[in-house]
């Protein structure tokens, strides 16, 4: 009996010294875990009243001097921290716990076991609460400290940028203030302003890239919660506005240097503006064709002023009653107006080489046909040594070859019209003009076909057509005109220079008008000794029409074109036309002719008529014929 108790007193002794030593360990080893989650909670709180990473380099710098101090602080007790958890670990494998927690009622005894559960319970959670306490820190900590170096290499650099562009634009701003004003500079120099404007812009380009760049950044700063120190906000401000202004003086010099260069440039038509006079207004049209405002009567027109008194003027000739003469003479008129007569075709043949006008289908817009006349004219005006009313000629010339192609004003017309226009009213042989022509649509072999020739003579029969005369010359159709000439040359799918001028001295109809020009061009200055049978005129002036009827009938110009006869006399042909002085010998056979023709009668006038042109079979007569 005495051995059972002493055994029991001993058990019981082991197990109250064991449940001491067990209360000593778990005490001290809960206390450390509140220790510990007590600075790690204080530490977390000291993290969070940290302040927000400044907006510059200096700021941010010494932020993350007093973090790294801080990170220092935590990872010097990381060992004990870690130490501590271990042996948390090491005493909950001594001492599991499995059961659920159970509330007891109060006054209720606990067993030394459930103590010692309950013991067990509450260092587990205490680890659990220190290491991830301890886990959260040192992850926060390792994310601000990534989130400085991120900034302060943001920060860097923006301030380097900012320096940077600060003397970039500092550069720009310099040459920028060196601009002349655009009222100052030479007419011929602005084309060299513009391209050193746009040049200078592209060379901007950079610091367009590298305002991009900064502000990028700071966008990016601000989206991580970091906001430029007021003074670097402040100097991104001044740089961006600085730019601003840059750009828009860039782009405001660069329109003014365009809108002078429309204006006023070599390209504009500002210069022609003095071709009119009070009332009358030059003005544009959006595809560049002028057109012209009487502020007076309030009207506008297509027509320059001095055209449409030239055209009025040209009312006075519709009296004569052959249309190659009226036509002609006409055209006289337009050629002196334009001052086309004193054009050499030598100097047309330059100019057009030199305005690069080589492609007959290559469709010239209003800005190049002024560019070619305006050249013309004061080619003409330099090797003349005269005075030419530049913007005038211009501006009338421009007008008669718009009328001419382009008379809905599209603003277009093809060089092959260009040439047509000013060689057939240049001051040149008409034999120099026939080849000229040609070639501008003959091939590389000096042959032309069909198409081509085409082409020539509907340009040509386009002069006639504006005057209203189109229909005495076979009308706008020219292919009569083409069949006829390819019979010089028959079976022949192309003719040359040579077939071309053969069938020119034809004086075909659809382009007799032509050389009649030239025979009225000549016969201006031209004085025959004679009296004109009709008005008695004497000497005769201009072309003398002499009958090879009767003896002694000379006419002069003005009472045959306009069918003038004395009361009781008709007009007796056959007539011989003098448009030069004439030869002891061409008297001789005049004579010879008209005493021939006496004998004839009026039945062999009637069956053998003599006309000055070749005629042209019209369509219409063609079908009938093949019919």
């Amino acid at each position: 009996m005495n051995l059972c108790w002493n055994e029991i007193k001993r058990k019981s002794h082991n197990i109250r010294v064991r449940l001491e030593a067990f209360s000593d360990n778990s005490g001290k080893l809960q206390l450390s875990l509140q220790e510990i989650i007590e600075w790690l909670t204080a530490k977390d709180e000291e993290l969070s009243e940290q302040l927000p990473i400044g907006g510059d380099v200096g700021a941010v710098q010494h932020q993350r001097e007093f973090h790294q101090a801080f990170m220092e602080d935590v990872k010097s007790r990381g060992p004990f921290i870690y130490s501590v958890l271990e042996s948390a670990q090491a005493f909950l494998a001594q001492h599991p716990f499995q059961e659920p927690e159970d509330t007891l009622a109060d006054g209720k005894e606990v067993s030394p076991r459930r103590r010692i559960l309950n013991v067990s319970r509450s260092v587990w959670k205490q680890a659990n609460v220190a290491s991830d306490l301890w886990e959260k820190l040192t992850a926060r900590c390792v994310d601000r400290h990534r989130h400085m170096e991120r900034t302060l290499e943001r920060l860097l650099q923006i301030q380097a940028a900012m320096e940077e562009l600060a003397v970039a634009l500092e550069q720009a701003e310099g040459v920028r203030d060196a601009w002349e004003p655009v009222g100052d500079l030479f007419i011929d120099s602005l084309q060299d302003h513009i391209d050193a404007t746009k040049l200078f812009k592209e060379e901007l380009t950079q610091v367009k890239e590298g305002m991009k760049q900064i502000n990028d950044l700071a966008h990016q700063l601000a989206i991580a919660d970091v906001h430029l120190s007021m003074e670097n906000a402040r100097a991104l401000e001044h740089l961006n506005s600085r730019w601003k202004v840059l750009q828009g003086s860039i782009e405001e010099r660069l329109k003014q240097l365009q809108d002078a260069h429309r204006d006023f440039g070599p390209g504009s038509q500002h210069f022609l503006s003095s071709s009119v006079q009070i009332p009358w207004e030059r003005a544009i049209s959006p595809n560049k064709v002028p057109y012209y405002i009487n502020h007076q009567a309030q009207t506008t027109c297509w027509d320059h002023p001095k055209m449409t008194e030239l055209y009025q003027a040209l009312a006075d000739l519709n009296n004569i009653k052959f249309s190659a003469y009226r036509t002609a003479m006409k055209l006289r008129r337009v050629q002196k107006a334009l001052r086309l007569d004193l054009v050499a075709l030598s100097g047309l043949v330059e100019v057009f080489r030199d305005q690069d006008l080589q492609q007959g289908e290559h469709v010239m817009d209003v800005v190049e046909v002024i560019h070619g006349l305006t050249a013309l004219y004061e080619r003409l005006e330099e090797e003349r040594s005269i005075l030419v009313n530049i913007p005038l000629c211009v501006d009338m010339c421009l007008n008669w070859l718009l009328n001419v192609y382009d008379s809905a004003r599209n603003g277009k017309m093809r060089v092959l019209s260009f040439k047509m226009g000013l060689v057939s009213l240049c001051n040149a042989d008409v034999q120099e003009k026939y080849k000229y022509l040609f070639r501008q649509v003959s091939g590389p072999g000096g042959l032309t076909d069909q198409r081509h020739l085409s082409l020539l003579l509907h340009e040509a029969i386009q002069i006639p057509r504006q005057l209203g005369e189109v229909a005495a010359f076979g009308g706008s159709n020219v292919e009569p005109s083409v069949r006829s000439c390819f019979r010089v040359a028959p079976g022949k799918p192309a003719i040359e220079v040579s077939h071309f001028l053969e069938w020119m001295s034809l004086e075909p109809q659809s382009m007799v008008w032509l050389p009649v020009l030239h025979r009225v061009t000549a016969a201006e200055s031209t004085k025959h000794q004679a009296k004109c049978y009709v008005c008695k005129q004497c000497p005769i002036k201009g072309f003398r029409y002499r009958s090879l009827k009767q003896f002694n009938v000379d006419i002069c110009q003005t009472c045959f074109l306009t069918g003038r006869t004395t009361k009781g006399k008709k007009l007796h042909y056959p007539i011989m036309e003098y448009y030069t002085p004439t030869t002891s010998g061409e008297k001789m056979r005049d004579f010879a002719k008209t005493l021939k023709n006496k004998f004839r009668s009026k039945q062999y006038f009637t069956k053998h008529p003599q006309r000055g042109y070749l005629p042209v079979q019209s369509v219409l007569e063609a079908e009938s014929s093949e019919t």
